[in-house]
């Protein structure tokens, strides 16, 4: 029997990278999966790599309006959630001197609040035994400048794990967050002009000496979303490649 047979996932962030590749082998696995972007394009041509067992919804992961739309269209058509994997993200480099209001709320807003009222929306269709996946980053416990918005966010997500492994206890739901190293996806080309140089700096930085690539952290995900890592909860899956830990 497939891993995930009958159970029904949404993952925000479902378009592309990592969202996109666990989106692909949940469904392998036996699962329904919605996925959230937004643009209309790249939630088309996910659904056809996808190619089945698949809802794509129009939503921006930071506007609780749509993320109230995610949880009606989830209701009307499974009205159940197994597994939720909280994705979407974006890397913008700004060093403290230059740090702007906008572009502290725009990453706060996304990654930081709209993690929380995904999960509130849906958490009244999530079922005991059920798993909730939050994708942190190796930077929530490294020092690397310019990051001071973007990894102060993927801290908070490692905060929530732990806050909510203890308030959902008595609900058989588990939560943990995912902490990928550098991994090769789009969101590098928004980085740096020089992409080539940027993998160069970050493999050097990497102890096994090359970039994740996304279906490795799929497949990650798959073990936090199953019954595979039944006993385990408010913890911190470091899929690094040993940057955060050397």
């Amino acid at each position: 029997m497939s891993t995930l047979a009958g159970k029904i996932a949404v993952i925000s962030g479902g378009t592309t990278g990592i969202g996109l590749a666990t989106a692909q082998r949940f469904v392998t696995e036996g699962a329904h999966v919605f996925i959230l972007g937004r643009r209309q394009a790249q939630l088309d041509e996910a659904v056809e790599l996808i190619g089945r067992n698949v809802t794509a919804i129009k939503a921006d992961a930071a506007n609780l309006d749509d993320l109230d739309r995610v949880a009606a269209a989830v209701r009307e058509e499974k009205g159940v959630v197994d597994i939720i994997v909280s994705n979407a993200g974006f890397t913008e480099q700004a060093p403290v001197d230059t740090l702007t209001p906008a572009h502290f709320d725009k990453a706060f807003n996304l990654m930081a609040r709209g993690p929380v009222f995904l999960v509130q929306k849906l958490l009244p269709m999530m079922t005991g035994g059920g798993s909730i996946i939050l994708v942190s980053s190796a930077m929530h416990q490294m020092g690397i400048g310019g990051h001071t918005a973007y990894a102060a966010t993927k801290a908070a997500l490692r905060s929530y794990a732990r806050t909510w492994a203890a308030e959902f206890k008595d609900r058989g739901i588990r939560v943990n967050t995912l902490s990928p190293g550098v991994t090769d996806t789009p969101i590098l080309d928004s980085q740096s002009e020089t992409r080539e140089n940027l993998v160069k700096m970050y493999q050097s930085m990497v102890p096994i000496g090359r970039l994740a690539q996304a279906e490795e952290m799929a497949s990650a995900a798959l073990f936090l979303a199953s019954g595979q890592s039944s006993y385990v909860t408010g913890s911190d899956l470091m899929a690094d490649g040993g940057i955060g830990q050397v």
